[in-house]
Order: structure tokens, then C-alpha cells, then sequence
């Protein structure tokens, strides 16, 4: 990236300086973000409970649509399920709303096999699909006992949330949580999967270079697609024609021209787009388990997505 390749000298270039042009709409928008009533729909009574299955045995008291929307007020105010059960049935109360209320026990199974229905909208057209995944760490609850009672120390446990961008809209278009055993190239032919349009140009880093990986891409969205995936230093040409053109393009004008010409810088969108998810949900996962965890970083992602369309800022350089 061009900030790690001017890190010796960086103080010798001045920092360029934006202006938000939309400071009224962006404002309105922030402060969306902690409207309850955006959060909480005031037509979900019709579908709060859950419909007779009709097979025999217990039936579901709560319908997906009462969880998802639970667990979104979890995710978004930072709220432990307990606390939860509490701000959901002091909503109620005050809408005057004679509804039941999961508990927090019933929000913890439920989570566990909760199928979250994605919104994604993008342009219509062929997409910049910007692929990127980062850490998220598994909370253990046991810090004090060990420091307290000298109890031996665990191994620490974290989990990988692999993401897919979309600069135009700038909505996540997947996401795939997994564990930290799991590379970059074996987790995306389920992330690819997930996204739903078609895509003409794929960036990713050069954690996926290789020609497996081209072709999982080539499969996914067709043989057009661009890959911008920055080759190591020490890269020969090899099978891939459009590799071998990076190849060669770097070995000339070098690797910033190679940026430049290609419109790999694009790439540090989607690393933005992830120190948003940490800044705004979190860089630590509530649940213990990895389905509910996986529930949880889907409900964040929509979430993002959601405050997306609430407004963006729009820059313009100034300096």
C-alpha cells in the first residue's frame, strides 16, 4: 500500500486535507443511528409471534422476525441479553404494545440456529467487489478468576470475519465468519457465494494470489472478471495471462505505477470498512459459541449496512 511504501519519508509530504460538502444530511443521519424507533418497526406486532407448525409437540412462542429485531437492539446499543430482555420489554410498555417478551435464555438458543435474511442492495450493474477479512476476539469472562485465584492460563481464541465491499454503495455484500485454522483462499468460495450480482472487478491482497484462487473467482462470476491481487517480489510468470501483465507491469514502472494504473489503492476502502465495524460494533464477539457467533457478526454486518443507507458523508479535497 502507498502509506507503507513512503513510511521512511512520510513526514516529508504534507497530509491531504478533505471537507465534508453534506454536513447537514450526514448529521441527521448519525443521529439515527440511536433512534430506538428506527431499530424497532412499529408494525412487528402482527409478526411477533410465531405461527403453529403443525406437527405435534411445543411450539415456537417467538417468531425470527422477534429474535432478529432483539438481537439487532443487542448490536447496536452494546447490550448484554439480560439487559436486553429489559430495554425490549420497556419499549413495549411504552407503545402500549401487550406483547410477550423473549428471555435472555431464549435469545441465546434461538441465536444459535437463526436464519438472517440479508437486504443487500447494490447499483443493478456489475460491482467493485473488494474481498478483506480481519480478527475478532472470542470473550472468555475468566481474566479475574485467573489473576485472582492464579487459575493456569487458557489459550486465547479469536475468530476470522472474512468481508465482501462494495465501494459504490458502500454496503457489505457478504460476509463469512470463521475460525482462525481457516486461510484466506479456503474461505472464499463460500464468501463468493454469497454475493448475489455479477462482479467485473475482484481486489483483494496478496493473501490470495495463486492460480486456484483465480479460478475459484473465474467460476464464480465469469471469465471477464478483472483480478487486481498483488503478486509477491518474487513472482515469475507463470499459466495466467492477466498475472503474468501484473508481472511484467511491476517489473517496468514498479509497484506504485502498478497501483496507480490498476486502481489497487481502492483496496484500503474495504480496510476502512472493517476498523468501522470494529469502531461501531466492536473488536470482541459476545457469544461463546460459534453459531450464535455467527449470528451475531450477520446481525452487525446488516446492521452496518442499515446506517449506510441512514446517509454518507461526501468529501472533497481541499488541500
Amino acid at each position: 500500500m502507498p502509506f507503507k511504501f513512503n513510511a521512511s519519508r512520510r513526514g516529508r509530504f504534507a497530509k491531504a486535507k478533505y471537507r465534508v460538502t453534506n454536513w447537514a444530511e450526514y448529521n441527521e443521519a448519525l443521529r439515527l443511528r440511536g433512534d430506538v424507533s428506527v431499530w424497532f418497526d412499529e408494525d412487528a406486532d402482527s409478526g411477533w409471534c410465531a405461527m403453529r407448525s403443525g406437527k405435534r409437540g411445543g411450539q415456537q412462542r417467538y417468531s425470527d422476525l422477534a429474535i432478529e429485531m432483539c438481537l439487532t437492539l443487542r448490536v447496536v446499543f452494546g447490550l448484554p441479553l439480560r439487559q436486553t430482555q429489559g430495554f425490549v420489554r420497556s419499549l413495549l410498555q411504552l407503545m402500549e404494545l401487550d406483547l410477550p417478551v423473549p428471555d435472555y435464555s431464549t435469545l441465546c438458543r434461538r441465536a444459535q440456529t437463526l436464519l438472517i435474511v440479508s437486504d443487500i442492495r447494490t447499483a443493478g450493474g456489475p460491482i467493485t467487489l473488494i474481498v478483506d477479512s480481519t480478527g475478532l476476539r472470542v470473550h472468555s469472562g475468566r481474566d479475574r478468576m485467573r489473576e485472582k485465584h492464579g487459575l493456569p492460563k487458557a489459550r486465547r481464541t479469536w475468530r476470522k470475519l472474512h468481508i465482501g465491499f462494495d465501494p459504490e454503495s458502500g454496503e457489505f455484500v457478504a460476509s463469512r465468519l470463521t475460525t482462525e485454522h481457516a486461510g484466506d483462499p479456503g474461505a472464499l468460495p463460500a464468501l463468493l457465494a454469497e454475493v448475489a450480482g455479477p462482479v467485473h472487478r475482484f481486489i483483494a491482497d496478496g493473501a490470495y494470489d495463486g492460480t486456484p484462487t483465480a479460478a475459484t473467482i473465474r467460476q464464480a462470476f465469469g471469465e471477464d472478471v478483472e483480478l487486481i491481487i498483488p503478486p509477491p517480489k518474487n513472482a515469475v510468470p507463470g499459466e495466467c495471462a492477466a498475472r503474468n501483465a501484473h508481472v511484467e507491469m511491476i517489473a517496468k514502472g514498479g509497484r506504485m505505477a502498478w497501483q496507480k494504473a490498476t486502481g489497487y489503492g481502492q483496496r484500503s476502502r474495504g480496510e476502512a470498512q472493517i476498523g468501522r465495524y470494529k469502531q461501531v460494533i466492536g473488536s470482541e464477539l459476545r457469544s461463546r459459541k460459534m453459531e450464535p457467533q455467527t449470528t451475531e457478526t450477520r446481525i452487525a454486518v446488516k446492521t452496518l449496512n442499515r446506517m449506510t443507507r441512514f446517509g454518507r458523508a461526501t468529501y472533497e479535497r481541499v488541500a
